[in-house]
């Protein structure tokens, strides 16, 4: 799947084995949001991390902030 724009935020949906994996993964993207000082709107159940994206100083719409860190996430995978 890939990312889609929809009301000025960049949105993917995850699905991994387990909530371990959905965790981990979660973990591996706080690290990367933090270092790049761009944090996502996430949730988690069980299996799955659903992310939007977008940049509250830019009057939250989709910048190219938001597309390096959805580059960054999807190498993650």
């Amino acid at each position: 799947m890939e990312w889609t724009e929809q009301n000025n935020r960049l949105k993917k949906n995850f699905k991994f084995k387990d909530f371990s994996e959905a965790f981990a993964f979660m973990t591996r993207v706080a690290l990367i949001a933090e270092k790049m000082d761009h944090h996502p709107f996430w949730t988690n159940v069980y299996n799955t991390v659903n992310i939007e994206l977008s940049t509250h100083d830019a009057g939250d719409i989709v910048t190219d902030k938001d597309h390096k860190l959805a580059k960054a996430i999807d190498r993650l995978v």
